[in-house]
């Protein structure tokens, strides 16, 4: 790829761009009389068509039917974002939808993806994806045992992405009290939150019965339900916004390719894979064929993480055709983005601690 972007003149360059910006506006093929009149082009019609025709065999172009002109390849679109994109300039009606999302002071993280998702979509007028991606291992932050009878109470568990797990628990032990939940309150904060199921050892628990006393009937069934919570599989979430919006375009306008591309969006499985495999914490666009979804190879998926602590917390993305207004999608994923970062950190709930003064 290398030697081929430095086989680009800068004149090819300038072709290149206006033909995927035009083709991004109105989905036509762009003929050399377009680019002349709407570049600054010191060179004639028939240097134009013949820098067309080299970025046609380079692989940057493609000519749909023979009279007609060129419309970019997945080359040409990687090309292009990769180092010809210019910057959008938001405005500030857009700036302001987007910093509007801070006021919204929502306290679930499911909830501030969604609204982000469906603001994505409806600003760039895509599909918007609200993700959160697979988890392969779960760590408890805090552990609190709820009192609710004397023979009943409820087990709840924060974990390390601050979901919350609870569960019922029935005892034979002596009548429950609150002291003696508070205290195994204290004991499982003390001896198990960041650790995983393969940590919990035999010895470990011996010494959490030793410091329950006469409550020590209590730490068996409590780490049984410890050991499944830790267990339990998170095969990650997607909700899309907008699905709708695809049908204004004419690369959707095949049934049977819009069949499947839905029909993957409702499995959700290959673009949770395709997120929650990504070690990229910037924005990744994903063109075509390069995704590893089949039925992808007519549009491009643009998402970008969101992480705290080096921990990737969830996604937003848009889907939509490959001539999709990359700069326009770029600059709002970025705002947004930076928005739910905000929300998080001054969140005590999505924090996992005391809000950090707005920082």
């Amino acid at each position: 790829m290398s030697s081929e972007k430095r086989a680009l003149t800068e004149r090819k360059k300038q072709i290149l761009k206006a033909i995927v910006d035009a083709h991004i506006e109105g989905g036509e093929p762009i003929g050399s009389k377009y680019v002349l009149k709407n570049q600054q082009l010191n060179c004639s019609s028939a240097t134009v068509r013949n820098e067309m025709a080299e970025l046609e065999e380079m692989g940057y172009l493609e000519q749909p039917h023979a009279s007609a002109g060129r419309v970019p390849s997945e080359l040409g679109y990687r090309f292009y974002v990769d180092s010809l994109i210019e910057r959008y300039a938001m405005t500030t009606n857009e700036i302001a939808q987007i910093n509007a999302l801070l006021k919204a002071k929502m306290g679930e993280l499911d909830q501030i993806l969604l609204a982000a998702s469906n603001l994505a979509s409806s600003m760039t007028n895509y599909t918007g994806i609200a993700i959160k991606p697979r988890v392969n291992s779960v760590l408890i932050g805090t552990f609190e045992a709820i009192y609710l009878e004397p023979d009943h109470y409820i087990l709840v568990a924060v974990d390390s992405d601050g979901n919350v797990k609870s569960k019922h628990l029935r005892t034979d032990a002596p009548i429950l009290t609150q002291v003696s939940l508070a205290k195994l309150t204290r004991v499982l904060n003390t001896h198990l939150t960041g650790l995983s199921a393969e940590q919990i050892t035999l010895p470990l628990m011996m010494k959490i019965e030793a410091e329950m006393g006469s409550d020590s009937s209590l730490v068996n069934d409590v780490i049984k339900v410890i050991y499944d919570l830790l267990n339990e599989p998170d095969n990650g979430e997607m909700r899309i916004s907008g699905i709708d919006r695809l049908l204004q375009y004419p690369e959707y306008s095949d049934v049977s390719q819009l069949q499947e591309l839905l029909g993957t969006l409702e499995k959700k499985e290959d673009i949770l894979n395709l997120v929650s495999q990504s070690e990229n914490e910037d924005i990744s666009v994903v063109i075509g064929s390069e995704s590893q979804v089949k039925v992808m190879n007519n549009s491009a998926l643009v998402f970008k993480p969101i992480v705290k602590d080096g921990k990737t917390l969830g996604a937003i993305g848009v889907l939509g055709p490959r001539r999709m207004d990359y700069a326009k999608v770029l600059a709002t994923l970025e705002g947004l983005s930076g928005n739910i970062s905000n929300i998080i950190h001054a969140n005590k709930q999505l924090n996992g601690g005391e809000p950090d003064g707005g920082k």
